[in-house]
């Protein structure tokens, strides 16, 4: 062979292997973009509809994404079932969903590569309509039981005092939350975050240790002063927080840390203290009292009885660990001009997928329920763990999962899909209105700043159902899968 025609040879099989790489590169982009992952890059061409409507199916096939189909409002609706709209009828102003920011959570998102700490950044807290756009954080003031290890803002030896707060230093934050946080403020200058203690200084409680005891009653000036330091030293840092839960599970004592403090302790402590130090220094953060669970309406009830401690206090917040999510409505009753919040849930870690029991339950109990109840907000825990459950104290939560698990990649579990349903839709400022009950449907409605109605559903059953959602004298008819949960946004 000529080594005219052996080149020429040549050049045809590169043009060959070329073509067959531009095919597979093309059919590896085709696939990606079919993807069901928030993050997917290639943009849908979606038919013309009234309304776009975002799915999550119980088996997790598809994962909050935006069906490609055809909902129009018509004249009349197709089905029996119709969950009727009444913008009308309107209750509380949201303030916004999101998770708990935890300092373990912080450390894992600042160890991402840059490049991947800013994409995961921007999904979650952007608020361009690629992303999820949470709105609301949970800090710890001082460590939660899920930083890698325990420490308060005043770490002096628990056999001595320091009530002038001489040693008191946030440096702990300021390796990871404290440069997170900025980083999330300056991708939203609007979100709001709430900080909850797990534990005063442990010099003063009246077990000198970090898991159970209660704060000492002459601490309880030097306390508030404490709470006064922390909140402009996070100013200073650019960090406005919006409110401050008084204690996280104030009834419970086995956490590390945690401190006990009964509904008497923490009225006593709002009025003489707490709130005259706010006012003093002219905090316009809010103070919000028990922040513990649904089975015991009656702390947070007790403390609003008290009129002294009542005009410091913006609402109550809750968990649901124990009780039901109705506890909001029986607060909110007694005391309706003052505010409920929902402030931690976890995912339970597992071997097993309960991908389908938790989405089920947290949509159909916070997403759906605690709005229903009144909640001005709705809290996972947490926002990110390792695939060990990592970090966490020593006799902190070993099995939390995360709404992220970061590893050598970046998994998606199920509390980020049931945050993102509501996230991205109902911002800060927008108004629950009315929805009808229908059976095995529960549902929630909103109307955002901007004048579109959103509606969450879930099909609490097994089978498919199909309904009419009515907004004003329009019909349009969608069907969920058992166990699905849909956003309708028009």
């Amino acid at each position: 062979m000529s080594s005219k025609a052996y080149f020429n040879s040549l050049a045809g099989i590169f043009i060959i292997l070329f073509l067959i790489c531009v095919s597979g590169c093309s059919k590896n982009r085709k696939e990606a973009s079919s993807s069901t992952d928030t993050t997917t890059t290639t943009p849908e061409k979606f038919v013309k509809t009234d309304v776009m409507f975002w799915l999550t199916k119980s088996d997790s096939t598809i994962r909050f994404k935006r069906q490609n189909v055809a909902l129009n409002f018509a004249s009349s609706g197709t089905v029996t079932n119709s969950i009727v709209l009444d913008s009308t009828q309107t209750y509380q102003t949201i303030d916004g969903f999101g998770f708990a920011l935890t300092g373990g959570s912080a450390y894992l998102i600042n160890r991402l590569p840059a490049t991947d700490r800013n994409n995961i950044l921007h999904e979650l807290f952007a608020s361009d309509s690629t992303f999820i756009g949470i709105s609301y954080l949970r800090i710890s003031i001082g460590s939660s039981d899920l930083n890698s290890s325990v420490f308060s803002y005043d770490n002096i030896d628990a056999n001595l005092t320091d009530t002038a707060l001489k040693n008191f230093d946030m440096s702990p934050d300021t390796y990871d939350l404290i440069p997170l946080l900025q980083s999330i403020v300056a991708i939203n200058p609007n979100i709001k975050i709430l900080g909850s203690p797990w534990s005063a200084p442990t010099w003063m409680k009246t077990n000198k240790s970090s898991v159970g005891g209660s704060l000492k009653p002459e601490y309880y000036k030097v306390y508030a002063n404490y709470f006064v330091k922390y909140l402009q030293a996070m100013k200073a840092n650019g960090i406005t927080l919006d409110a401050i839960t008084v204690q996280n599970e104030p009834e419970y004592g086995g956490n590390n840390p945690s401190m006990v403090m009964s509904a008497a302790e923490e009225a006593d402590f709002v009025k003489n203290n707490l709130g005259p130090a706010f006012r003093a220094a002219n905090l316009a953060t809010k103070i919000l009292i028990f922040d513990h669970n649904c089975d015991h309406p009656d702390y947070p009830i007790t403390v609003l009885s008290d009129a002294d401690a009542r005009q410091y206090i913006d609402g109550s917040a809750f968990h649901l660990y124990g009780g039901d999510i109705s506890a909001l409505s029986t607060v909110h009753n007694a005391y309706p001009d003052k505010n409920v919040y929902f402030t931690e849930e976890w995912v339970g870690g597992s071997s097993s997928n309960n991908f389908a029991p938790d989405l089920k339950w947290h949509v159909k109990n916070l997403i759906i329920g605690a709005p229903l109840n009144w909640s001005k907000n709705v809290i996972e825990w947490n926002l990110a763990s390792d695939p060990h459950y990592q970090p966490h104290t020593q006799g902190g939560c070993s099995t939390c999962l995360g709404a992220l698990t970061i590893g050598t990649s970046i998994s998606r579990n199920v509390s980020y899909y049931i945050i993102a349903h509501a996230a991205k839709f109902v911002k800060s400022g927008s108004v629950r209105i009315g929805s009808s009950v229908v059976a095995g449907l529960p549902n929630v409605a909103y109307k955002t700043p901007e004048g579109r109605k959103v509606l969450i559903v879930l099909n609490e059953g097994s089978s498919t159902q199909s309904f009419n959602i009515k907004s004003g004298d329009k019909y349009v008819t969608s069907s969920l899968d058992g166990g699905s949960v849909a956003t309708y946004v028009w």
